[in-house]
C-alpha cells in the first residue's frame, strides 16, 4: 500500500516515515504541498496524509488535487488546535479522517488501518 505523506516539520515528516515503513507501508514524504502535487502526477497513492498548514501550497490544495484524481482516495488531514475553519473546510472538499496535532503515532497507524481497510499490511521487499 502507498501512501503520499506530506507535512513540513522535518522531525514529524521522518517519525511517520520511519513508523509506517517499518509496518510495511511504501510511503513517499513530501515536505510541501507543491511538492506533493508533483508526486500526485507521477504516481497514484493508496492514501494521502497531510497537515493543512504547509509552505507554497496549502494541504487543502493537496487533499483537492488528491479527490480530483480519485475521488473514493482516503485522506487524512491533521492541524495544530484551533483551525476549525481550515479543518470544516477540508472536510467539505472529502477529507476521509482529522487528527490533531500533537498525536500519538499509534493513534494515526489505526485511522490509517481503518481506511485502508488493512489489519497486516503486506511488507515491501
Amino acid at each position: 500500500m502507498k501512501i503520499l505523506l506530506v507535512e513540513d516539520a522535518t522531525a514529524l515528516l521522518r517519525a511517520i516515515e520511519l513508523k509506517l515503513k517499518k509496518i510495511g507501508y511504501d510511503v513517499h514524504p513530501c515536505a510541501d504541498g507543491r511538492q506533493a502535487l508533483a508526486e500526485l502526477e507521477s504516481f497514484t497513492p493508496d492514501l494521502v496524509i497531510t497537515d493543512i498548514m504547509l509552505p507554497f501550497v496549502s494541504g487543502l490544495e493537496v487533499l483537492n488535487a488528491a479527490k480530483a484524481k480519485n475521488k473514493k482516495m482516503p485522506v487524512i488531514v491533521f492541524s495544530a488546535m484551533g483551525q476549525e475553519n481550515a479543518v470544516e473546510e477540508a472536510f467539505l472538499l472529502g477529507a476521509d479522517d482529522y487528527v490533531v496535532k500533537p498525536f500519538g503515532l499509534k493513534e494515526l497507524e489505526m485511522r490509517i488501518r481503518r481506511l485502508l481497510g488493512t489489519l497486516n499490511p503486506e511488507p515491501h521487499s
